[in-house]
């Protein structure tokens, strides 16, 4: 039967990790994420799994890869400044193809900022903040309960896509205390890389993707196995190239693997849009302030839905066009100076007119606020 916990974001983060079968964290404490670590470290000795606190964040990140090609399900957590240095590895996870989670507790900055404050302003750091073009699969949780389900799902799309997938919550979702119900093993979906069949050892290649299949069939180091792992553009079985036509095919492959299978990844959802004439486009905590601001705005007989973005990347493209195509004004309310908004006008603007309701001083945006923002002047009935 479903287990009722009272829980913290940061321990239904861990709790949903360990139901997808994660057994390696490896991570270095920072606000407002380390619970999370904590957590861990008390958790998985007891499953047989592995806690190391490394020294730093970029090695955090490296044992974090390093576990995944042990073959265990392998994730870190932490905050702004520690995100920015686990980028560069990040990217190597993207080109080698390790799976692999990877949770920021978004906190105010730049730089050490407010360690105690929320924030969204990691949102293009997600998606741009290594180097270069690679996939990106970023997931953001918009209460407790969710934060157990998502990391259950981010697990299973950096398996089946063979990817880092980053688990973008905030200070609110990561602190905050909700009622959750555990489902029993058995009740959720969980995936498993796909492995190469074991009378394939004289012939395998690690990066070499057959007809039908998303990404290659990953052996685990000590397996028996003989490939490669480098940040190099490589070839099938890993080894380094400097052909053009190597590099260009291989970088093709890592972004239409996400890019072609947006409708399976991406999750974009509705409420309240009966006649609806503008919406509120919301995202991680501040999605909860949007909720009770639209459901006071309906009470006063205006028309305006409600959309969560619970995938912040890969961009739900088709549906924010689809969106702007119905109602006329689109608001996003976001801990931030512009980010997903930048990203909504892009696709939404020739449509309809996106308007941004930002804060960054390390307060949670209010309903008060978005219903003042919709009253004010912003909120125009076709």
């Amino acid at each position: 039967m479903p287990k009722t916990k009272l829980m913290q974001g940061n321990e239904a983060c861990v709790e949903g990790a360990i139901a997808a079968g994660m057994r390696f964290f490896a991570g270095y404490p920072i606000t407002p994420s380390t619970e999370i670590a904590e957590l861990c470290a008390q958790r998985l000795p007891a499953l047989n799994g592995r806690f190391i606190q490394m020294e730093d964040e970029i090695a955090g990140m490296a044992a974090t890869i390093g576990g995944s090609l042990a073959s265990l399900k392998s994730m870190t957590a932490t905050s702004g400044p520690g995100f920015s240095l686990k980028q560069e590895n990040i990217g190597y996870a993207a080109m080698a193809e390790v799976p692999c989670v990877i949770v920021n507790v978004q906190r105010a900055g730049p730089s050490t900022g407010l360690p105690t404050a929320p924030s969204q302003g990691d949102v293009m750091q997600a998606r741009w903040g290594t180097h270069g073009d690679h996939p990106v699969i970023a997931l953001s949780p918009t209460s407790v309960e969710e934060a157990f389900s998502l990391t259950i799902r981010a697990f299973n799309l950096a398996e089946k896509y063979r990817t880092p997938v980053i688990l973008l919550t905030d200070e609110i979702i990561g602190h905050m205390r909700e009622k959750v119900e555990i489902p029993d093993p058995g009740e959720y979906e969980v995936i498993d890389r796909l492995k190469p069949h074991p009378e394939d050892v004289d012939t395998y290649r690690a990066y070499r993707v057959e007809e039908g299949q998303i990404a290659a069939p990953m052996a685990s180091f000590g397996s028996g196995f003989h490939f490669h792992v480098t940040g190099l553009f490589h070839d099938d079985y890993g080894f380094p190239s400097n052909s053009p036509e190597v590099a260009e095919k291989q970088l093709r492959r890592l972004m239409s693997k996400i890019s072609d299978y947006v409708d399976d990844i991406a999750v974009f959802e509705e409420e309240y849009m009966e006649e609806a004439e503008a919406v509120v486009l919301a995202y991680g905590g501040t999605f909860r302030s949007a909720r009770a601001a639209v459901r006071q705005a309906r009470q006063k007989g205006l028309k305006i839905g409600l959309c969560k973005a619970q995938t912040i990347w890969p961009f739900p493209e088709k549906q924010v066009r689809a969106l702007a195509e119905r109602v006329k004004t689109i608001f996003v309310p976001e801990l931030n100076m512009g980010q997903y908004c930048l990203e909504v006008e892009r696709i939404a603007g020739c449509h309809a007119r996106v308007q941004h309701i930002g804060k960054y001083n390390g307060e949670p945006i209010s309903p008060s606020e978005i219903l003042a923002a919709i009253e004010g002047g912003g909120y125009h009935a076709k």
